[in-house]
C-alpha cells in the first residue's frame, strides 16, 4: 500500500486509471539500472526518480566537466570536478528521498556487464560510445534483460526497446562502426534530453504495462526539422547477437 505521503506525491500519476495505486505500486518495486550518468543519464535519472521507481543503479566512472553541463542538467557549476555517479544520486533524493540510490563508479565492460544489470529488472543504455552500446545489448539478450536503447549524434537521435525474443540493436546494425570517432561531431544540448526522456517513458511503461513498448521498432528523431520516423523491425534469426547460432557468451567490442 502506499502511505498518505506517497499518493500526495504521485496523486497525477494515481488519477490515470491505467497507473492507478497498483501501477504505482509496481513502479515502487522496480529495479532500474541506468549505464551512464552523462547527456543521456540526466535526465532519465531525474524523472525515474520523480515517477517513484524505487531502486536507481548509477554505472559511470567518469567526473563532472564545464563542457557537460550545457546537456547534462543533472549537474552545477560548482561540482565540477566530482563524481558523476556520487552528484546524481544527490540529485535523485533531492527529487524523491524515498528512492533507494546505489552507486557504481566504474566503466561498463565485459568483465563486469552481466553482474552489473544481474539484480536489476530494467536497464537503460545512457553510455556515450559504440562499444558500451553493443556490449549491453549483448549482455541484456544473454540475461534475458529487458533495455531501452538510445544514441545521439549532432542533431539526430534514436531510440528503440529491447524485450527478450524480440529484435535486438544487433537485428537493426549487426556490428558497431569501425570508425568511432562519428560518435564525437558535436551535439545540440536539448537532443539528449529528448531521447533520456523517451527511454524513462519505455521503463515507466513497462513496470506500468501503458501502452505500447518500442519494441521491433526504432524511432528516429531529427530535430532540424523536427521530425519523428518510427520504422518496424523484425527479429533477424541469423542475428549474431540474439539468433539461433548466437554465441552464448560476451565477445569484446572494440571501436577506434
Amino acid at each position: 500500500m502506499l502511505t498518505l505521503d506517497e499518493k500526495q506525491r504521485y496523486s497525477r500519476h494515481l488519477m490515470l486509471e491505467e497507473v492507478g495505486e497498483e501501477g504505482q505500486m509496481k513502479l515502487k518495486q522496480a529495479r532500474v539500472l541506468l549505464i551512464g550518468c552523462g547527456a543521456l543519464g540526466s535526465p532519465n535519472a531525474l524523472y525515474l526518480a520523480g515517477a517513484g521507481i524505487g531502486k536507481i543503479g548509477l554505472v559511470d566512472d567518469d567526473t563532472i566537466d564545464v563542457s557537460n553541463l550545457h546537456r547534462q542538467i543533472t549537474y552545477k557549476t560548482q561540482q565540477i570536478g566530482l563524481s558523476k555517479v556520487l552528484c546524481a544520486k544527490e540529485a535523485i533524493w533531492g527529487i524523491n528521498p524515498d528512492v533507494e540510490v546505489q552507486t557504481y563508479q566504474t566503466r561498463f565492460n565485459k568483465d563486469n556487464a552481466l553482474e552489473l544489470i544481474a539484480d536489476y529488472d530494467f536497464i537503460i543504455d545512457g553510455s556515450d560510445n559504440f562499444a558500451s552500446k553493443f556490449l549491453l545489448n549483448q549482455a541484456c539478450v544473454l540475461a534475458q534483460k529487458p533495455y531501452t536503447h538510445a544514441g545521439i549524434v549532432r542533431h539526430m537521435g534514436q531510440a528503440m526497446t529491447y524485450l527478450p525474443d524480440h529484435a535486438c540493436l544487433a537485428c537493426v546494425f549487426p556490428s558497431p562502426p569501425s570508425d568511432a570517432s562519428l560518435y564525437k561531431p558535436g551535439l545540440f544540448g536539448t537532443l539528449p534530453a529528448m531521447l533520456g526522456m523517451i527511454q524513462a517513458t519505455e521503463a515507466i511503461k513497462y513496470f506500468t504495462q501503458v501502452g505500447t513498448p518500442l519494441s521491433d521498432a526504432l524511432l528516429n528523431v531529427e530535430i532540424t526539422s523536427m521530425s519523428f520516423r518510427k520504422i518496424q523491425i523484425a527479429k533477424n534469426p541469423k542475428c549474431p547477437v540474439c539468433g539461433s547460432k548466437a554465441k552464448k557468451e560476451l565477445v569484446e567490442i572494440t571501436c577506434h
